[in-house]
């Protein structure tokens, strides 16, 4: 009885050294990564900045010409199945 005891004793205590490592591994690369996101963050810009920028227009994905002419291939594809 005092092998098993002695085995599991032994078993816990490389239990708890893996788990503390890992947990020390994962809280330095935590740390890490918030520190490196924090240095490399982007710059929030000035007020006269953004007052200076003007502001963009979203052109379309595809012109109403091309749309056109794939509605037209579409429907002529259609007629002759």
């Amino acid at each position: 009885m005092d092998v098993i005891s002695g085995q599991l004793t032994d078993a816990l205590g490389i239990m708890g050294l893996g788990m503390s490592l890992v947990f020390a591994f994962l809280s330095i690369l935590i740390f890490a990564i918030k520190l490196i996101a924090w240095k490399y963050a982007p710059m929030t810009q000035s007020i006269t900045d953004t007052a200076v920028q003007q502001p963009v227009v979203n052109k379309p994905a595809v012109s109403p010409l091309m749309a056109a002419v794939i509605a037209s291939a579409i429907y002529q594809h259609r007629r002759k199945v």
